[in-house]
């Protein structure tokens, strides 16, 4: 697995990612974020179960369709304190959720991002599974949510942060008193009491 750290925001690094494949794929195409990627380009791609079209050319501002990307993080600076960064978007290939990838991508940004400065990440989950991958990932619930009822989790940006049960158990709360899906649903019921994932260590099999 290849770590590659396309750029910073400044540098208006750009990624076409296969939508079929990839959540937030029209995200990644724009210049205002930074990105990184994990590459694994002797991975096989699995068949689709998807009947849109595929991705053409497109207009020659494109970039070309990114091959061998199975994880991407976008981000961006916060506007009010240039010692924050915020990971914005995240996504995994399809056919490689549940290997991890994810909360291994988000603590490679966040050893890059401490490597150029910044004290403190932040990131905000819309769903049980991704608050979950950002506890892997060495995050913590704020206790904050964002406008858009998205929850706030932060951790230095050079070492995960210790959460305890209490705190990771108050998030889980928070989405249980939602109206979700049947899988949301039998994933809270499963963590109910259950300690924060990574105490006492991060493990790369997350």
């Amino acid at each position: 697995m290849e770590f590659d750290l396309l750029g910073w925001p400044e540098d208006g690094p750009r990624l076409r990612l296969d939508y079929r494949r990839f959540a937030y794929a029209g995200k990644f195409v724009t210049a205002g974020t930074g990105k990184t990627v994990f590459r694994d380009p002797d991975a096989p791609l699995t068949a689709l179960d998807d009947d849109r079209p595929a991705p053409t050319g497109g207009p020659d501002s494109l970039p070309p369709l990114a091959e061998g990307v199975v994880a991407a993080v976008a981000f961006n600076e916060d506007r009010t304190d240039p010692t924050t960064l915020w990971l914005r978007y995240v996504t995994v290939r399809r056919d490689r959720r549940g290997d991890g990838l994810g909360p291994d991508l988000l603590r490679r940004t966040c050893e890059a991002a401490a490597d150029r400065g910044y004290e403190t990440v932040r990131i905000a989950a819309n769903n049980p599974f991704a608050y979950e991958a950002c506890h892997k990932a060495g995050f913590g619930f704020t206790g904050r949510e964002t406008g858009v009822a998205e929850l706030v989790l932060e951790r230095p940006a050079d070492v995960p942060v210790a959460v305890s049960r209490e705190t990771y158990q108050s998030g889980l709360d928070r989405y249980r008193a939602r109206d979700l899906g049947d899988p949301e649903r039998s994933f809270l019921a499963a963590r109910e009491g259950a300690e924060p994932p990574g105490v006492g260590g991060l493990h790369s099999d997350d």
